[in-house]
Order: C-alpha cells, then structure tokens, then sequence
C-alpha cells in the first residue's frame, strides 16, 4: 500500500513515498515466499543476500529492514514451509486411511520428486535444517511431532506413524538422487507398495 503527499514548490509538485507497515509485511511475505522456492530447488546455503533479493526485485541492502541474518530468514522459512506441509498432509485434521493412503500416492509420486518447489521441504531442506541452529531443529521437531500425531491418530499406531513419515521423506530423497526416470519410479513405488501393505496389515490386526 503507497500513500502519497504532494507539496508545491514554486510549479513543481513533489511526490512523496512512504511505505506502509502493510507494504513492508508483504514486502517480507513475499521474500519468504520466493526464498523458500528457491530454497528447495537449489539449496538454501548456496544462495546469496543479494540474489535472494534480486529474486524479488529488490537490493541486497533491502534484505535487513526484514531479517537481521540469513539464518533468521531460514529459520522462517521452515516454520512457513513445515506449517504448510502439516496442514496438506494431515487434511487440516480430518482424515481417515483411505484419505492418508491418497496423500501418500500423491506424496510418493514423480510429480513430487520432479517439482520440489512446489513440494513438501522436508525432503528438500532436511539435511540444512540438521545442520541449522537449536531453535530451528526445535521448531522443525515440533511441526514433524504434530504431524506424526495427527498420522498416529489415523492409523492407530505411535510407530507406524513414525516408519511411514521417515519413508516418505527417505524415498524422496533417494528418488531424487536417482538419474534414471525408470529407477526413480521403482523406489517410489516399492516405497509407497510397502507402506500400504503395513497400513493394510495394522487395520487388519485392530
């Protein structure tokens, strides 16, 4: 939002720019949005200020009115990108098995492993948000344990829940290392193949 004031001097107007508090947070949403994409296609460690914000058609300099440090920008981004993937993968709490198994076959899927920008970021960003800070691991681990719950509550199993979130973030990571269109598709569906049998066999049990 611009609000503009105009002041005459002699016969020339001047204009006057100052930029919203409403500006400046779309400003940042935008910048987190961008920054994310970019995260997850290349790696948020290999990227610069600079080329962050030039993504957005701004200056390097611009980048500290919103973050004081790159790692505070990537500690946002997780809580962004993670929060969106509870509410994609949990069906915002309402779900049952046949919903999971759907979201799983979406999950585990060629469409995923060739877009990771528009995907989920655990498999993207694991391995920086290892790496990352205390209070970034904490916040990934709260958003994975919420997950984890919801998954629990759907399939009966603390256990379960765990293996099948570890397979769908491990089978996109190895799906994605793989060159080969035909190998990639194996393990997406030797991984999605076994977790419905494990699904299959814990309501069988119930």
């Amino acid at each position: 939002m611009l609000r503009f004031g105009l002041r005459q001097e002699g016969s020339y107007p001047e204009v006057y720019v100052r930029y919203s508090v409403i500006h400046k947070e779309q400003t940042r949403e935008k910048l987190l949005e961008s920054s994310g994409v970019m995260a997850k296609e290349q790696g948020f460690s290999t990227i610069g200020v600079d080329g962050l914000m030039k993504a957005i058609g701004l200056s390097g300099g611009a980048f500290y009115s919103h973050f004081s440090s790159k790692d505070e920008l990537f500690g946002a981004i997780v809580e962004r990108e993670l929060s969106n993937s509870l509410r994609r993968l949990s069906a915002e709490g309402d779900q049952d098995r046949l919903k999971l198994k759907r979201c799983l076959k979406q999950y585990l899927s060629m469409a995923h492993v060739e877009n990771p920008h528009k995907g989920c970021a655990l498999p993207a960003l694991g391995a920086e948000i290892a790496r990352a800070d205390q209070a970034v691991r904490l916040n990934a681990e709260r958003w994975l344990c919420q997950l984890q719950q919801a998954w629990a509550h759907t399939l009966g199993s603390e256990s379960l829940a765990w293996a099948t979130l570890s397979q769908c973030i491990g089978a996109l990571v190895v799906a994605r290392m793989m060159s080969t269109v035909q190998i990639q598709q194996k393990v997406l569906d030797a991984s999605h193949d076994f977790l419905v049998r494990q699904i299959d066999a814990q309501e069988a049990g119930e």
